[in-house]
């Protein structure tokens, strides 16, 4: 009997000192759920671009120019064209993005107009002719962040150009006359700037609006010839400083996702 008593007694002992700390336990706050963490990591990507082409040359020049009583280039225009470009880039992160890019801009027609002698002017030439060019860039861009996946962005780039002239004709209707020249094509100096938005569609496929000014550097054509065959000067015409205000649509196609979610284990605080 006196076993018992003591078995019950401290049984009643552990309790009383367990219920406490029972008690306290359920005072305590739930543990922290995990944390996300976002781990970023670069993706190589495919592009395809179309656009529209808006052309202009600062200048023209020849040999007979420096000649010419009183010459006056009335008009010099090019005609808005399409272009279409392929590339292959790679995106480090939400904020930086590189590429290679070759694009063949369409043809386009120019016009042309001067007059000279006089004063008042008594003959004057019409020009016309179409261009055309291959186009290879290295473009470097910066994503100025994402809302409501819309990123607006900013890039520059530089390269190389192929400026083709052809199909270049002078008429004067006054004397009358008329010349001609076989196509010409050379390499240039390109650079370019860009401004935008890209739509992501899905994390692997983006849609592109894009505004792009393009330095293409200098065009020529070939030498002059008078119909009749004539020709006493090596003159080809001279385009100088060709510039085009592109407005293009670009699609991108990445390999990977741009990245994924980890989570960090609950922290547990120890008594």
């Amino acid at each position: 009997m006196g076993s018992s008593l003591k078995t019950v007694a401290l049984a009643a002992a552990v309790t009383a000192a367990l219920v406490p700390q029972a008690s306290k336990a359920a005072d305590l706050p739930p543990p922290p759920l995990p944390v996300p963490v976002i781990e970023e990591y670069g993706g190589w990507y495919l592009r395809g671009d179309i656009g529209m082409t808006n052309q202009r040359v600062k200048s023209l020049d020849n040999a007979l120019f420096a000649t010419t009583t009183n010459l006056t280039i009335v008009d010099k225009n090019f005609e808005s064209g399409m272009l279409f470009g392929v590339g292959v880039g790679y995106k480090h992160n939400n904020w930086f993005r590189w590429d290679l890019t070759g694009e063949y801009r369409g043809e386009t027609g120019f016009h042309g107009m001067d007059t000279y002698g006089g004063p008042p002017p008594t003959a004057t030439n019409i020009y016309t002719g179409k261009k055309s060019e291959w186009l290879f860039l290295a473009n470097a861009y910066l994503d100025l962040g994402t809302w409501r996946a819309i990123t607006p962005f900013l890039g520059a780039g530089v390269g190389a150009a192929r400026v083709s002239i052809h199909s270049f004709r002078d008429i004067d209707p006054i004397t009358p006359s008329a010349a001609y020249a076989d196509t010409a094509s050379q390499w240039n100096f390109a650079w370019a700037l860009y401004a935008g938005l890209t739509y992501d569609v899905t994390p692997n496929f983006a849609i592109e609006l894009s505004y792009r000014y393009l330095h293409l550097g200098n065009g020529k054509s070939g030498d002059i010839i008078a119909f009749d065959g004539t020709n006493l000067i090596n003159n080809p015409m001279h385009f100088k400083d060709i510039t085009s205000h592109d407005l293009k649509l670009g699609m991108r196609w990445m390999f990977a996702d741009l990245g994924y979610t980890e989570y960090q284990p609950p922290l547990i605080r120890k008594y």
